[in-house]
């Protein structure tokens, strides 16, 4: 039988709520950055240790799971929170619960996460009898610095024998309420280049002397754009954005400089054509190079790969957030912003899905990674029901 949530429990976690919003606030107070989240994670470890019907671990230095073993017989599945912060100042001296750590705050929304999950995990695990299976609070650590949290947890092999693992996003860009949830390709694969040309300096007056890696900079970025629109199928999302172009000084404004440094972000969805993004740069590097004498050395760092919703996990999670907030699910275009979470997604059956948490009435319409980022915490509540309702209602469904 299917229970989605019975109204006592809805009852309940609406009565949870301003135990998630106080976590939260707590949590934004005190960021810690990727690698470093040692008193964000020592806070979440002693909380969940009060719990009765748990088992709480360290996968890594900085990460918590928690174990909630069900009374029924059921799936093993894993709900995963981000929990590191930003190297941003916080802009927002209004809020009295402000980051307190100078250049740290959580701009991202990685404390709500965190928070919703806390207070899930004390549901799940007072309602540990009517739980199916098994059931993992995954605190994840380093979201936002590659190679990742979530490849360094999946590294452990304490998740191969996941059957389906679900996480969500608050998202500032999406308007209170609203739930985007699809299969197939979710983020995009989120890659870095660094090129660095080595010409042969020269006087400005004399530039048939040197060999000129600006000259040489500037096609190779002209030529890197054609690379999406003549290399790649039209249909597939990608882009290059070069955001990056350094040589010369501002105090030698007549010296051709000998060496140039290009930088930037790739992004696709497309496994393929990730490889032959890739691939072309460095044939227009070495052949533009090559053609005035120059040498180079590119530097390509592959970041995180695309999130790929399961077809049939996503279509019970889609079920449950229908039953729960009808007309509120829609189905967005795919974004190119990168996610670790696609580290579990790689390994086993996985959903990962965007709560929308704006509202420029209230001033929480900025952008993430934004100084004055900030979320609208009735936001709160859908995740954790989500994140409940996933836990109890996942085996049942995938009968």
């Amino acid at each position: 039988m299917i229970t989605y949530l019975k109204k006592e429990w809805l009852d309940d976690l609406t009565a949870r709520k301003e135990q998630v919003i106080a976590y939260r606030r707590y949590l934004h107070q005190f960021p810690e950055l990727s690698f470093q989240e040692f008193k964000t994670s020592q806070f979440i470890f002693d909380e969940m240790s009060k719990l009765e019907n748990v088992v709480v671990t360290r996968p890594t230095e900085t990460s918590v799971l928690v174990k909630i073993k069900g009374g029924k017989p059921g799936k093993k599945i894993g709900l995963r929170a981000d929990i590191d912060a930003l190297p941003i100042e916080e802009d927002r001296d209004e809020l009295d619960f402000k980051s307190q750590v100078p250049g740290a705050m959580h701009a991202c929304g990685h404390d709500g996460h965190t928070a919703i999950l806390m207070v899930a995990t004390q549901f799940l695990a007072e309602h540990a009898q009517e739980l199916p299976g098994e059931v993992y609070a995954i605190f994840q650590h380093a979201e936002e610095t590659p190679p990742g949290g979530a490849k360094e947890m999946v590294a452990t092999g304490i998740f191969d024998d996941f059957d389906f693992i679900y996480g969500h996003h608050l998202f500032t860009p999406y308007p209170l309420g609203t739930m985007d949830i699809k299969a197939g390709p979710n983020t995009g694969n989120s890659d870095l280049y660094e090129l660095t040309i080595y010409g042969k300096g020269g006087h400005a007056a004399m530039p048939h002397t040197s060999i000129d890696p600006i000259i040489i900079g500037a096609q190779i970025l002209e030529k890197m754009q054609t690379i999406i629109s003549r290399k790649l199928n039209p249909v597939n999302a990608a882009i290059i954005s070069n955001t990056v172009f350094q040589a010369g000084s501002i105090d030698a404004k007549n010296v051709i400089p000998s060496t140039a440094f290009l930088s930037g972000s790739v992004r696709s969805n497309n496994a393929e054509e990730r490889q032959i993004i890739a691939q072309e740069i460095d044939r227009v590097a070495k052949a533009t190079c090559d053609a005035y004498g120059a040498s180079y050395q590119l530097d390509y760092q592959w970041g995180y790969s695309a999130v790929n919703n399961d077809q049939a996990t996503t279509a019970i999670v889609k079920e449950i957030a229908e039953e729960l907030f009808p007309g509120q699910v829609t189905q967005l275009p795919i974004s190119l912003g990168g996610e670790d979470f696609s580290a579990f997604s790689d390994l086993v059956p996985a959903t990962y899905i965007w709560i929308g948490a704006g509202n420029a009435e209230k001033g929480y319409d900025y952008p993430h990674h934004h100084p004055k980022f900030a979320l609208d915490e009735d936001s709160f509540l859908i995740g954790l029901q989500m994140f409940v309702a996933v836990a109890m209602n996942y085996t049942e469904l995938a009968k």
